[in-house]
Order: C-alpha cells, then sequence, then structure tokens
C-alpha cells in the first residue's frame, strides 16, 4: 500500500464490532476482567488502550518499524528513548540540535551520568572521531532545527552498526511522508507530533518507531513503569491529523519552495537556510534519502532590519512557538525554542539573534508573501 493511502487505513482500520470507519475513543482507566488472571488484551491504560494502540501500529506501519509507542509530547517521548542507556554512558548529539533535546540531557541525564557529546554530524569523519567506548548512540536531526543541516541517515547508520551502538533519528521536520530512517538503517525514531503529524496546533504528543523487538520490550517497559502515555482522546486527535498528512506536507512544501525563493532574492534577507537550494551544502544527500525539503526556512536579517519589529509586523503569519501546523509559524529561535542552549554554543553554531525560523503553512502563498513583504518594509 503507497503511503498516501497508508496514512489513511494503517494500524487499525476503523472498528470491526460496529462497522465505524473511525478507531472509537476508549475513554477508560481500566477494564473489567472475565476472570482470575483472565483479561481481554487490556488491563489499565497507562499499560495498554485500544485507541493509543491504534495509533502505536500506524506509526510502526508508516515508518515500517517493528512497534510504536506514542507519549504525551515529544520531550516525554526524547525522555523514554534517552531512558534506555546507563550511567557511563554517552550520546553523540548534532550540534544544532532542539533545545529542549539539549536541555533534557544537559540538565536532567547530566544528573544520572548519561552525557554527551556536540558533534557536527554531516561531517562522518567527525562522527568516527568521536565514537569511545562509552558512546552507545548517535542522535541526529535531519533537516536540524533550526539550521536546516543535513545529515546522511545511511552512512551514520552504517558507523553505528560497525561501531554496535545505536542510531536515533529525529523526523519531525520530514515525517514518514517525506523520509524513513528505519529503511534507511537507522533504530529509532523519534517525532513530536505535536508539530506536522497532528497538523493542527491542538494537540501535543511525541511518537517513537523501534525496529526491532529486543527495543520495543525495552520501551515498552520504561512507557508503562514512567507512565508518560498520551491520552485516547489525544490518540484519536493524532490519527485524524494524519489522514490529510499527505495533502498538507504536498502543500508546505510547494509553499516553502516559493516563499525560500522570495527571501533568498530580498535585500533585507543576509542568509536563508533551506535545503531545496541546490548551493545548499546538503542538497545532494537530502534528495537522496528524501522525496521533500519539508515546511521549515530559517533566514538572518540584515542590520538595517528591526527583528523584533519584523516580527511584531506580521499580520497573516502568527508569531509563536512551535511550527509544523496548518498555520504559518514564525519564531526567533535566540530566545524561544533554543534559549536552553548557551550563548556560546549558538553563536559558534549561528544562532544569532536575528535569526528567524519559519514554518510555512498551507495558506495560499501570495497572501503570505504579501504579509512578508509589508513586515519587512515595517522594521527598516
Amino acid at each position: 500500500m503507497k503511503i498516501e493511502s497508508l496514512v489513511i487505513h494503517g494500524g487499525i482500520d476503523g472498528d470491526d464490532k460496529t462497522g465505524a470507519v473511525n478507531v472509537p475513543v476508549y475513554q477508560t482507566s481500566t477494564y473489567k476482567q472475565p476472570s482470575f488472571g483472565e483479561n481481554k488484551g487490556y488491563e489499565y491504560s497507562r499499560t495498554g488502550n485500544p485507541t493509543r494502540e491504534a495509533l502505536e501500529k500506524l506509526i510502526a506501519d508508516l515508518e515500517h518499524g517493528y512497534a510504536g509507542f506514542a507519549f504525551a509530547s515529544g520531550m516525554a517521548a526524547i525522555t523514554a528513548v534517552l531512558s534506555l542507556f546507563k550511567a557511563g554512558n554517552k550520546i553523540i548529539i548534532s550540534n544544532n540540535v532542539y533545545g529542549g533535546t539539549f536541555r533534557v540531557l544537559d540538565k536532567i541525564f547530566n544528573n544520572f551520568d548519561i552525557g554527551y557529546k556536540i558533534v557536527d554530524t554531516t561531517n562522518l569523519e567527525d562522527i568516527k572521531n568521536n565514537i569511545d567506548e562509552d558512546v552507545k548512540a548517535i542522535y541526529i536531526e535531519t533537516p536540524t532545527n533550526p539550521l536546516m543541516d543535513i545529515t546522511d541517515i545511511e552512512a551514520v547508520s552504517k558507523i553505528a552498526k560497525e561501531k554496535g551502538i545505536f542510531t536515533i533519528v529525529d523526523n519531525t521536520f520530514m515525517t514518514p511522508y517525506l523520509q524513513k530512517p528505519i529503511t534507511l538503517g537507522t533504530d529509532i525514531v523519534i517525532h513530536s507530533a505535536t508539530k506536522y503529524l497532528g497538523g493542527h496546533s491542538d494537540v501535543v504528543s511525541g511518537l517513537v518507531v523501534v525496529n526491532n523487538e529486543e527495543l520495543a520490550t525495552k520501551l515498552h517497559f520504561i512507557q508503562n513503569s514512567t507512565g508518560g502515555v498520551l491520552a485516547p482522546f489525544d490518540s484519536f486527535l493524532l490519527i485524524r491529523g494524519i489522514k490529510t498528512l499527505a495533502v498538507r506536507m504536498d502543500r508546505h512544501n510547494e509553499n516553502s519552495k516559493v516563499i525560500s525563493e522570495y527571501l533568498k532574492n530580498r535585500d533585507e534577507i543576509d542568509k536563508v537556510y533551506y535545503p531545496g537550494f541546490e548551493d545548499h551544502p546538503g542538497h545532494e544527500i537530502q534528495v537522496k534519502q528524501a522525496k521533500g525539503y519539508g515546511g521549515v526556512i530559517s533566514f538572518v536579517l540584515n542590520d538595517k532590519v528591526d527583528y523584533k519589529k519584523f516580527l511584531s509586523s506580521l499580520k497573516l503569519i502568527t508569531f509563536g512557538e512551535s511550527l509544523g501546523g496548518v498555520e504559518s509559524l514564525i519564531c526567533h529561535p535566540a530566545s524561544m525554542t533554543h534559549a536552553a542552549i548557551p550563548y556560546e554554543i549558538r553563536q559558534k553554531v549561528g544562532i544569532v539573534d536575528n535569526l528567524i525560523r519559519l514554518s510555512v503553512g498551507i495558506e495560499n502563498a501570495s497572501d503570505l508573501l504579501e504579509d512578508l513583504t509589508q513586515a519587512l518594509k515595517e522594521s527598516i
């Protein structure tokens, strides 16, 4: 089944008992036991819930993985995955990884002696040189948030397998519609499903897919033990959002190409980060491992533009946290999504104060261009 059909019919398709075309919301905390030591597959909704199970099977199908797991947020999903490791272990992370990922490693897992190494994961030799006996995983985003660096998933996965360590890919920006890391050798895929998978800025959620039974057993134990599960109604909303993923991502892709070309040709813009440009350093890898460029663009305003005034002058585009919704969302990474990263690191990698991240929505592209144009004029 092709993915355009799989997003609608994957996982558990409808309800056999009633014929309902949608999986019901099983809004229950517990389940009646027929007799001592016997159940109907469910005991307690933290451990398993039919609505959540339908979502988990759906994301596993979409990512071509062994099993999926749904969590109450993207950070809950990341936290569960990092809980697979133990004291003394280290994890290689991309050098402009999402600020929340850095924060949980730096401020929480460091307390349990689970460390990290910040590496330019676009440089394979850099990765190899940083793998020692304590490194147990390579954690990458591709494209990275917010600088849109591209890492070769297949090449990194090969290096990891040779060293006997895991590859973890945050696939939030691309979604399984555009990129399938497990088919490229990845062990674990993470999504902040709040973003494109939900797609409507109305549910906070996280998803994980693993590629084998052993990892599935371990992660289910962590999910059940720590309890950060996604609620039944939120699971229902996420299934509903995924049904339109294909048509939405096509429009996000289409609009982002138009907006990126516009920004590239504006005098007020010093630099545009977008892997769809042929001169982007990771363009060829992106073409090889994905079937599109996504809907996120980052750009640097030049000194004659007051970036605070620019953000406040936008009328159609929403200034706020998050990305991946049907509406265009714009943010200031240095003070918002990546504020947890130390200033020196931000400056070194390019997360400067006049860097702006734009999640291009599915509105009419000409309306978006008009809004950007008037805001740029207002801010000079």
